[in-house]
């Protein structure tokens, strides 16, 4: 089984975050969001390559999967030019065959990935319903239940089974031969190759492909939903708020994440707080926040708020979205 991550994009919409580190290095509930991702697989005991498609600042993802998920073989192809979705999966194509699952990490989801142990289908995409469906790419399925068609942003709000960026291919090789069919023929959108017009060429050559429904879908790519998504993660299993209790000096809502290095004093911290290595946390409430790796706090009341690493905020009583290095203090 091949695992394919494309995650060469900018990320912009996590600005100031994303300036120095990539996307899916950010973090919530403790670990980088791909880190939930690559947690998925797991289930999968016959992965034997993963595939990172990287771009800007790859090399920091590069070092964190290959410290962090050592068990894995791993191979990283750069994508320089941002052609889209059907471009990064084509340059990663060398030795794509056989059974891949393709993910994108701008979402979190819950899926059971034991079904594909015995999958009989040749491809599943997993969907989610949503109530308004014009914002996404929904699967048009025939009458047998399969899917018939992927249309982008639908004007039919009732067709409502939403793309959530995660599929199955029994035979990766089938899906490169379609998108440099796609390429071919030239079939782009603002001047980037989706990967829906290559999976729609494959099913009007008759793919197989039937849906994964999921209940869970979290949002990674925006500080609001990042919220959100940390969030969610605490209250199901990757809190360590026992642990955090025990702290003496400091009062701990549940559920929160507090890493092990990190030093909180004289403090309120939570509920729904992530605070990574090394913090140091001094004489401040913080509820309903990420605070990365290596940052100090001291006299400050932060609520729904994003620090970066290494940052400083010093007498802040705001919410606040600071990236990397950053330095607040209302003192001065």
């Amino acid at each position: 089984m091949k695992i394919v991550i494309p995650m060469a994009g900018y990320g912009t919409r996590l600005r100031p975050h994303t300036w120095s580190k990539p996307k899916p290095l950010v973090s919530a509930a403790g670990k980088p969001v791909l880190g939930h991702v690559l947690d998925m697989f797991s289930e999968i005991s016959s992965v034997d390559e993963l595939v990172a498609i990287v771009g800007y600042l790859g090399d920091q993802i590069e070092d964190y999967i290959t410290k962090a998920y050592p068990q894995w073989e791993a191979r990283f192809v750069n994508q320089n030019e941002m052609l889209g979705q059907s471009h990064a999966i084509w340059l990663a194509r060398e030795g794509l065959e056989g059974p891949m699952v393709l993910a994108f990490v701008d979402t979190i989801i819950d899926v059971d990935l034991s079904v594909l142990e015995d999958e009989s289908a040749e491809a599943i995409a997993w969907v989610k319903e949503v109530e308004d469906p014009r914002r996404f790419g929904v699967v048009e399925l025939s009458e047998d239940g399969y899917v018939k068609k992927i249309i982008e942003k639908p004007s039919d709000p009732s067709n409502n089974l939403a793309l959530v960026g995660f599929y199955y291919f029994k035979n990766a090789a089938d899906l490169i031969a379609a998108i440099e069919e796609q390429m071919e023929r030239d079939t782009q959108l603002g001047g980037e190759y989706y990967l829906a017009d290559a999976v729609n060429i494959m099913l009007d050559d008759g793919l197989n492909m039937r849906v994964e429904q999921v209940d869970v879908w979290k949002d990674c790519g925006k500080p609001g939903p990042l919220l959100e998504t940390n969030r969610y993660l605490l209250d199901n299993g990757r809190d360590n708020s026992q642990d955090a209790m025990q702290r003496e000096g400091a009062v701990i809502i549940p559920p929160v994440y507090i890493a092990p290095t990190a030093a909180v004093s004289e403090s309120v911290i939570g509920p729904y707080v992530s605070i990574g290595p090394e913090c140091v946390v001094q004489h401040s409430v913080i509820v309903d926040s990420i605070v990365e790796g290596g940052t100090r706090i001291e006299s400050s009341h932060l609520k729904k708020s994003i620090i970066g690493r290494q940052a400083t905020v010093v007498g802040s009583h705001q919410q606040l979205n600071i990236g990397d290095s950053a330095t607040v203090n209302a003192q001065e």
